[in-house]
Protein backbone atom coordinates (compact mmCIF):
# COMPACT_ATOMS: atom_id res chain seq x y z
CA UNK A 1 0.00 0.00 0.00
CA UNK A 2 1.26 3.00 -1.01
CA UNK A 3 2.10 5.83 1.96
CA UNK A 4 1.05 8.37 0.30
CA UNK A 5 -2.32 7.27 -0.52
CA UNK A 6 -3.38 6.83 3.15
CA UNK A 7 -3.27 10.82 3.57
CA UNK A 8 -7.24 11.51 3.13
CA UNK A 9 -7.91 15.39 2.79
CA UNK A 10 -10.71 17.06 4.31
CA UNK A 11 -11.98 19.73 1.18
CA UNK A 12 -15.33 20.55 2.93
CA UNK A 13 -14.47 24.25 2.92
CA UNK A 14 -14.30 26.80 5.85
CA UNK A 15 -15.75 26.15 9.32
CA UNK A 16 -18.12 29.07 10.99
CA UNK A 17 -15.21 29.23 13.74
CA UNK A 18 -12.71 29.85 11.34
CA UNK A 19 -14.73 32.33 9.64
CA UNK A 20 -15.11 33.88 12.68
CA UNK A 21 -12.10 33.73 13.90
CA UNK A 22 -10.97 35.81 10.31
CA UNK A 23 -14.40 38.00 10.62
CA UNK A 24 -12.58 39.75 14.07
CA UNK A 25 -9.20 39.65 13.16
CA UNK A 26 -10.11 42.09 10.20
CA UNK A 27 -12.72 43.97 12.55
CA UNK A 28 -9.80 44.64 15.22
CA UNK A 29 -7.03 45.61 12.39
CA UNK A 30 -10.11 47.86 10.80
CA UNK A 31 -10.70 49.75 14.00
CA UNK A 32 -7.10 50.08 15.24
CA UNK A 33 -6.43 51.59 11.47
CA UNK A 34 -9.50 54.04 12.03
CA UNK A 35 -7.95 55.11 15.08
CA UNK A 36 -5.10 55.68 13.79
CA UNK A 37 -6.04 57.54 10.64
CA UNK A 38 -7.75 59.49 12.76
CA UNK A 39 -5.01 60.56 14.89
CA UNK A 40 -2.64 61.25 11.87
CA UNK A 41 -5.12 63.39 10.18
CA UNK A 42 -5.64 65.73 13.30
CA UNK A 43 -1.97 65.85 13.31
CA UNK A 44 -1.92 66.82 9.80
CA UNK A 45 -4.15 69.52 10.17
CA UNK A 46 -2.87 71.41 13.06
CA UNK A 47 0.40 70.99 11.58
CA UNK A 48 -0.57 72.56 8.39
CA UNK A 49 -2.64 75.52 9.99
CA UNK A 50 0.41 76.25 12.07
CA UNK A 51 2.67 75.94 8.52
CA UNK A 52 -0.04 78.69 6.75
CA UNK A 53 0.33 80.74 9.47
CA UNK A 54 3.89 80.49 9.61
CA UNK A 55 3.83 81.65 5.40
CA UNK A 56 1.49 84.48 5.57
CA UNK A 57 3.82 85.83 8.63
CA UNK A 58 6.53 85.64 6.40
CA UNK A 59 4.80 87.08 3.59
CA UNK A 60 3.25 89.94 5.72
CA UNK A 61 7.33 90.82 6.48
CA UNK A 62 8.21 90.63 3.22
CA UNK A 63 5.24 92.33 1.67
CA UNK A 64 6.05 95.62 4.06
CA UNK A 65 9.63 96.02 2.96
CA UNK A 66 8.30 95.72 -0.69
CA UNK A 67 5.84 98.35 -0.62
CA UNK A 68 7.57 100.46 2.15
CA UNK A 69 4.75 100.09 4.20
CA UNK A 70 4.33 99.02 8.00
CA UNK A 71 1.66 95.19 8.24
CA UNK A 72 0.07 94.59 11.58
CA UNK A 73 -0.85 90.77 12.63
CA UNK A 74 -3.98 90.75 14.83
CA UNK A 75 -4.47 87.54 17.19
CA UNK A 76 -7.74 85.79 18.44
CA UNK A 77 -7.41 82.45 19.66
CA UNK A 78 -9.27 81.34 16.76
CA UNK A 79 -8.81 83.92 13.86
CA UNK A 80 -5.55 86.46 12.77
CA UNK A 81 -5.76 89.50 10.28
CA UNK A 82 -3.02 90.95 8.36
CA UNK A 83 -3.84 94.63 7.78
CA UNK A 84 -1.55 97.01 5.32
CA UNK A 85 -0.97 100.86 6.54
CA UNK A 86 -2.75 102.42 3.94
CA UNK A 87 -3.86 105.70 6.27
CA UNK A 88 -2.57 108.38 5.34
CA UNK A 89 -1.80 107.80 1.43
CA UNK A 90 0.61 106.36 0.64
CA UNK A 91 2.97 105.57 3.10
CA UNK A 92 0.78 105.30 5.87
CA UNK A 93 1.68 106.51 9.68
CA UNK A 94 3.16 103.74 11.37
CA UNK A 95 0.07 102.71 13.44
CA UNK A 96 -2.99 100.39 12.65
CA UNK A 97 -6.12 102.54 13.11
CA UNK A 98 -9.52 102.43 12.07
CA UNK A 99 -8.57 105.06 8.27
CA UNK A 100 -6.81 101.81 7.42
CA UNK A 101 -10.00 100.07 6.50
CA UNK A 102 -11.13 103.00 4.18
CA UNK A 103 -10.12 102.57 0.67
CA UNK A 104 -8.20 106.02 -0.20
CA UNK A 105 -8.57 108.53 -3.38
CA UNK A 106 -6.97 107.49 -6.34
CA UNK A 107 -6.50 103.66 -4.51
CA UNK A 108 -8.04 101.22 -7.07
CA UNK A 109 -6.77 98.22 -5.71
CA UNK A 110 -8.51 96.30 -2.74
CA UNK A 111 -7.96 96.83 0.78
CA UNK A 112 -5.10 95.02 1.67
CA UNK A 113 -6.51 92.75 4.20
CA UNK A 114 -6.02 89.11 5.26
CA UNK A 115 -7.80 87.50 7.54
CA UNK A 116 -7.96 83.60 8.47
CA UNK A 117 -10.12 81.69 10.69
CA UNK A 118 -8.62 78.50 12.20
CA UNK A 119 -10.02 75.49 13.22
CA UNK A 120 -11.49 75.66 16.67
CA UNK A 121 -10.06 72.11 17.95
CA UNK A 122 -6.50 73.83 17.38
CA UNK A 123 -6.87 77.00 18.78
CA UNK A 124 -3.47 79.07 19.20
CA UNK A 125 -2.69 81.23 22.70
CA UNK A 126 0.97 83.25 22.24
CA UNK A 127 3.69 84.88 25.22
CA UNK A 128 2.62 88.05 26.27
CA UNK A 129 -1.69 87.68 25.87
CA UNK A 130 -2.46 91.11 26.99
CA UNK A 131 -0.68 92.19 23.13
CA UNK A 132 -2.74 90.76 20.57
CA UNK A 133 -0.63 93.03 17.87
CA UNK A 134 2.12 92.27 15.66
CA UNK A 135 3.70 94.58 14.05
CA UNK A 136 6.30 94.67 11.09
CA UNK A 137 8.06 98.16 9.96
CA UNK A 138 9.06 99.46 6.86
CA UNK A 139 12.15 97.42 7.16
CA UNK A 140 10.37 94.31 8.15
CA UNK A 141 11.30 94.21 11.63
CA UNK A 142 8.97 93.22 14.04
CA UNK A 143 8.41 95.27 17.00
CA UNK A 144 8.84 93.10 19.67
CA UNK A 145 9.15 89.06 20.37
CA UNK A 146 6.24 87.17 20.38
CA UNK A 147 5.69 83.16 20.36
CA UNK A 148 2.56 81.48 18.88
CA UNK A 149 1.76 78.16 20.03
CA UNK A 150 -1.36 75.64 19.19
CA UNK A 151 -3.18 75.42 22.69
CA UNK A 152 -3.84 72.14 22.41
CA UNK A 153 -2.85 68.31 23.26
CA UNK A 154 -1.97 67.23 19.34
CA UNK A 155 1.07 65.76 19.05
CA UNK A 156 2.67 67.78 15.76
CA UNK A 157 6.33 68.41 14.46
CA UNK A 158 5.46 72.31 14.19
CA UNK A 159 2.98 73.71 16.80
CA UNK A 160 4.62 77.29 17.65
CA UNK A 161 6.43 80.02 15.53
CA UNK A 162 9.13 81.92 17.56
CA UNK A 163 9.30 85.52 16.43
CA UNK A 164 12.11 88.19 16.88
CA UNK A 165 13.00 91.36 15.86
CA UNK A 166 15.18 89.86 13.07
CA UNK A 167 13.79 85.82 12.66
CA UNK A 168 10.91 83.68 12.39
CA UNK A 169 11.28 80.07 13.25
CA UNK A 170 9.04 77.32 12.92
CA UNK A 171 9.17 75.35 16.05
CA UNK A 172 8.07 72.12 18.21
CA UNK A 173 6.72 72.89 22.17
CA UNK A 174 9.14 70.56 24.42
CA UNK A 175 6.08 70.74 26.80
CA UNK A 176 2.41 70.87 25.70
CA UNK A 177 0.29 73.82 27.18
CA UNK A 178 -3.19 72.57 28.39
CA UNK A 179 -3.82 71.36 31.66
CA UNK A 180 -2.34 68.46 32.59
CA UNK A 181 0.78 69.39 30.81
CA UNK A 182 1.15 73.21 32.11
CA UNK A 183 3.49 73.93 29.40
CA UNK A 184 4.28 78.00 28.52
CA UNK A 185 4.03 79.59 25.18
CA UNK A 186 7.21 81.30 25.12
CA UNK A 187 10.19 80.77 23.09
CA UNK A 188 12.38 78.83 26.17
CA UNK A 189 9.67 76.15 25.19
CA UNK A 190 9.59 76.01 21.28
CA UNK A 191 12.75 74.56 19.89
CA UNK A 192 13.34 75.77 16.85
CA UNK A 193 13.38 73.76 13.70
Amino acid sequence: MNHVSCIMKNNDGVTLIELIVAASVVIIIVVALGFSFEGWMGSYKAESQMKEMYTDLMNARARSMERNRSHFVSLTTTQYTIQEDISPWPDGDGSLTAADNTRPTGYNDPIPLLQKNLNPKYPITWSDIGDTQIDFTTRGLSNDTKTICINSDIDTDNNCIVISETRMNLGKLTTKIPAPYGGTCDSTNCVAK
